[in-house]
């Protein structure tokens, strides 16, 4: 297999499969470092709007002068529009970007396999489903891989890379190597369930929604204190308004089901509620909050000491979490910490934030928890009281 550290950059010729927010945006990536990029989608509706968004940002880009207009022009330039799979004859590299369907990804995989040369590695932008298990249908899976990009790819940072179990050796090094020359901060992250951000963040918005669920607290109050006890950027529900509430749905159901069930992943109903009746946030113009132009905020009742609970219910789990993943070599600590600074915008690493509050008072908090709940979603990480 040809290694990409003997390729010159700007000799690289990139396939991306799908042209929505994710697909057009990995393209921009590309092709502001200098590749080739063909864009294929199905649907030529979805590609010229996508097209056309990309044209306004660059537009934007060139005003602001964060690039010059030659720039702009040239990273146009280098993204031509396919409407058939022969046009990836020629690329090194393929990125899936797709809906998140098993089956459908796995044909166009199939497809895609007849169609380049021997030494194009095949890659999934996939955020949650087994990067195995997608490969695993191929006639040379050693060639397949994950690199899973975060949104708005040319703004977000991280890039997780995600070998297989039958990834070829070295592989997932060449790709890290070629996401640093893309401009971005890779990790490599092993084949489970959400990776390393999906898994590591799933009580984020899992006790957030059982706080609300139980009316401890407001989707307000939550946020507010989220944000203002832990310098979150943005609170769970905020989040999960911004990303999609139907999107998040979907992740944590995959991740439960794909860690057999185990009760620490579990779905929330209000969350299953939210997404039957079409309220799915931002890009429907209501989800926990009230998006219409002009429509009133809830304002959060501030108090300080259900803040406390309700910053530490959370931290505590994502920090157990954190630990557990690394007790399990999920990455090293290092790119742990970095995936989720870089990857979600957390504004500590994770393993760091339990050294500063304490990993005794997080064990603590969480064994409250447990004999409160009863629940095996609260159980501790066995390394946790080991740090």
């Amino acid at each position: 297999m040809n290694t990409f550290s003997n390729f010159q950059i700007n000799q690289m010729t990139v396939g991306i499969i799908g042209s929505g927010t994710m697909g057009i945006g990995i393209a921009q990536v590309a092709a502001t470092s200098g590749c080739d990029v063909f864009l294929y989608d199905a649907n030529a509706h979805q590609t010229e709007k996508s097209l056309l968004n990309l044209k306004n940002t660059l537009t934007k880009l060139v005003e602001k002068q964060k690039i010059s207009p030659e720039k702009s022009q040239d990273i146009l330039s280098k993204i031509k529009v396919c409407t058939e799979l022969s046009a990836f004859e020629d690329c090194d590299l393929v990125i899936e970007a797709i809906i998140e369907n098993k089956e459908i990804k796995t044909k166009v995989f199939k497809d895609v396999e007849e169609i380049v040369s021997e030494n194009c590695v095949i890659a999934s932008n996939t955020s949650s489903i087994s990067i195995t298990s997608l490969q695993a249908e191929l006639k040379n899976p050693a060639r397949f891989i994950g690199i899973h990009f975060f949104n708005p790819a040319p703004l977000m940072p991280l890039v997780e890379v995600i070998p297989g179990l039958l990834t070829g050796d070295g592989l997932a090094t060449e790709m890290y190597a070629l996401m640093e020359k893309w401009g971005k901060t890779p990790v490599i992250a092993k084949d489970v369930p959400g990776f390393i951000v999906n898994r590591i963040a799933r009580p984020f918005y899992g006790e957030a929604l059982r706080i609300v669920e139980e009316h401890i607290a407001t989707p307000a109050q939550v946020d507010d204190a989220m944000r203002t006890l832990g310098n979150f950027r943005m609170g769970p529900f905020e989040l999960m308004d911004l990303i999609g509430i139907d999107v998040n749905f979907s992740v944590t159901k995959t991740v439960y089901a794909d860690y057999f069930y185990d009760l620490k992943y579990q779905p929330s109903l209000l969350q299953q509620r939210m997404s039957e009746a079409k309220l799915l946030g931002r890009k429907t113009g209501k989800g926990f909050y009230d998006y219409t132009p002009g429509a009133p905020q809830p304002v959060a009742d501030k108090n300080e000491e259900l803040y406390q609970q309700i910053f530490m219910r959370i931290i505590s789990m994502l920090i157990n979490e954190a630990v557990e993943a690394k007790r399990l070599g999920i990455a090293n600590d290092e790119d742990l910490e970095l995936a989720m600074q870089k990857g979600v915008n957390y504004p500590k690493g994770l393993l760091a934030w339990g050294r500063e509050i304490g990993y005794g008072k997080i064990s603590d908090t969480l064994q409250d928890l447990y004999r409160y709940y009863q629940q095996e979603r609260y159980r501790q990480s066995p390394l946790l009281t080991e740090m």
